[in-house]
């Protein structure tokens, strides 16, 4: 089947791994993350190490090591979480990126605009802190 939208597994699990951690009191690991998420350990930890260089989580090693939330939930949006990992969202004009096109009306009607605006703008809308009630 395909599917027109849908997120990659890197930034579903950078936007429910920091949701975890912001929600519990001690710092989280990798297998702790995977485990919730119910995705790979070692995928687990690249995201991480990612999030860790734009300065969201900060890590500790160790045996008591794991992640620790480093921004304010309340200042922190999906839209940043995503950009992260996957880049700044790029909105086009056209589904095939031309710049002529050869009817006067698009025949896709703008929807591929649409969509991406649409999904831009409920990121920006959700901020963490709005998901850490259980």
């Amino acid at each position: 089947m395909s599917k027109i939208v849908a997120l990659s597994e890197a930034s579903s699990i950078a936007i429910h791994g920091i949701i975890l951690i912001a929600r519990s009191s001690v710092s989280l690991n990798v297998i702790q993350i995977a485990e919730a998420t119910g995705t790979s350990r070692h995928h687990v930890a690249k995201i991480m190490q990612r999030l860790v260089k734009e300065n969201f989580i900060s890590s500790q090693r160790g045996p008591s090591g794991g992640f620790l939330l480093n921004v304010s939930p309340e200042e922190l949006t999906f839209l940043r979480i995503y950009e992260a990992i996957e880049g700044k969202i790029e909105v086009s004009h056209c589904p095939m990126d031309k710049k002529v096109c050869p009817f006067d009306k698009c025949i896709m009607d703008n929807i591929s605009n649409r969509m991406t605006m649409e999904f831009k703008g409920y990121l920006e809308k959700q901020v963490v802190s709005d998901y850490l009630k259980a």
